[in-house]
């Protein structure tokens, strides 16, 4: 009798939910074993895997089964923590995946993107939250910097391939959504502020000092500084010396939490750390092989080629691995986020704002970026329609409720992202394929 209530007890311990380990277990060993299945099958039709996994998470959240329930207002601090992870991974996994060379001027179109595009789209965010939705400043302004940030992950049609001459669109976009996550911080900290949730500081010097110019410089310097140090290092020691060899996979886990750890004890952006560590280690094998493989006891070319295929493969392993989990993250959070819009309840503002903020606002907002006869018409026009929005604002989103917005408001800055990350993944999903087919063609 003694065992039994043992067992009972045990069993009863042994839930997450209404579920218990057990069933959780065959669930998501289940729906992964299905998403292999179909990968090819679903790769023959006009969808996206965000729109796959979109309308799964709804299917499995309270309005439908009730087996995932996410609940922002009673879960932030926890979802917060979740899909800040996932923001690390894809900002790490995008930064490898981008060879052009730091002082390249291609880099300049998405420099642009991630700084004066993210703060036009800020800015006119704002003007429609104050005059026609009727929110305060801070509110506005917050509602508009969650919303700032793109996606580099989810736009997988369009994403940048890696090496060093990469399409300049793919590249463009994945090097806004690398930057501009860490770049619309000191915008969501400003709204923060403004609703009194935050220091700002005398005539908003905290702010421009700290959240604005030291968290991104900072941080850009940590993760360049721990990128490039530890990649030369390790590559170092396998090419002299034989020694700290395999575990690839490690070290790219590694390196994400030592350049966000660092970045965020040092009051820095640990989004961009992350991001420059991703570019930093790419850049490794670049570095002058020569000089890593000094004083080897053979001839200079054997070394050199010897230091780059350590560098190469080291870069490989890292990127593949990194990248799996970059799958893994995505199918976690739009998951998620399909669960989550249960909760956003329908403000009668969505009809008109999504279409707003999508078809108007984010092309209005690239044209500082893109203005210019350097910039083909074509080029314009596909990177002010696939401004995607994504992992980057649901972090925002739940950072917000962490700090303790007003209910009222909290309800509408849930329903707004929610609604409007949901039509992003949908309407970029469908028209991925047919426009870049479209854009390629010349190309061809």
């Amino acid at each position: 009798m003694r065992a039994e209530l043992s067992s009972l007890s045990y069993r009863q311990q042994d839930t997450v939910g209404d579920m218990s380990f057990s069933e959780w277990s065959l669930f998501i060993g289940l729906l992964l074993i299905a998403m292999v299945l179909s990968s090819t099958w679903l790769g023959r039709l006009p969808l996206s895997n965000a729109m796959v996994y979109l309308a799964l998470g709804w299917l499995l959240g309270p309005a439908a089964l009730g087996v995932l329930r996410p609940d922002p207002f009673l879960y932030a601090p926890l979802l917060e923590r979740f899909s800040e992870i996932a923001v690390l991974i894809s900002l790490f996994s995008v930064g490898m995946q981008l060879g052009v060379p730091v002082r390249d001027s291609r880099w300049w179109l998405p420099l642009r993107l991630a700084i004066f595009s993210m703060v036009a789209m800020v800015a006119m965010v704002a003007v429609v939250g104050v005059w026609v939705l009727g929110m305060s400043l801070g509110a506005a302004v917050l509602l508009g910097a969650i919303l700032a940030p793109t996606d580099p992950v989810l736009a997988s049609g369009v994403q940048s391939q890696p090496g060093e001459s990469p399409d300049r669109l793919g590249f463009s976009l994945a090097g806004e959504g690398g930057l501009n996550d860490g770049t619309s911080y000191p915008m969501v900290m400003l709204g923060l502020g403004l609703l009194g949730l935050h220091p700002l500081g005398e005539s908003m010097l905290h702010w421009w000092a700290m959240e604005f110019l030291w968290s991104m410089v900072a941080g850009l310097v940590i993760g360049a500084t721990l990128g490039a140090g530890t990649g030369r290092f390790v590559v170092y020691l396998r090419s002299r010396h034989r020694e700290a060899a395999g575990l690839n996979e490690f070290l790219g886990i590694g390196l994400i939490g030592a350049a966000y750890g660092a970045a965020q004890l040092c009051l820095a952006s640990g989004f961009l750390a992350v991001f420059a560590a991703g570019l930093a280690l790419q850049r490794v094998r670049e570095l002058p092989a020569a000089a890593m493989a000094e004083k080897m006891p053979v001839p200079p070319k054997a070394r050199t080629a010897d230091a780059m295929h350590h560098a190469t493969d080291m870069q490989d392993s890292v990127h593949g691995f990194n990248e799996q989990l970059e799958r893994l993250a995505e199918l976690a959070v739009v998951l998620m986020v399909g669960a989550m819009l249960a909760y956003a309840r329908p403000v009668p503002h969505i009809w008109w704002f999504i279409p707003l903020v999508l078809l108007v606002l984010r092309p209005l907002s690239a044209l500082p970026a893109v203005g210019g006869r350097l910039v083909h018409w074509r080029l314009r026009a596909m990177i002010g329609w696939f401004g995607i929005r994504g992992i980057g604002s649901i972090f925002y989103m739940l950072l917000a409720l962490r700090h303790g917005i007003e209910p009222a408001t909290a309800a509408t800055v849930v329903s707004l992202t929610l609604w409007t990350v949901a039509a992003s993944i949908i309407m970029h999903g469908i028209t991925i394929l047919p426009l870049m087919k479209h854009y390629m063609r010349p190309h061809a």
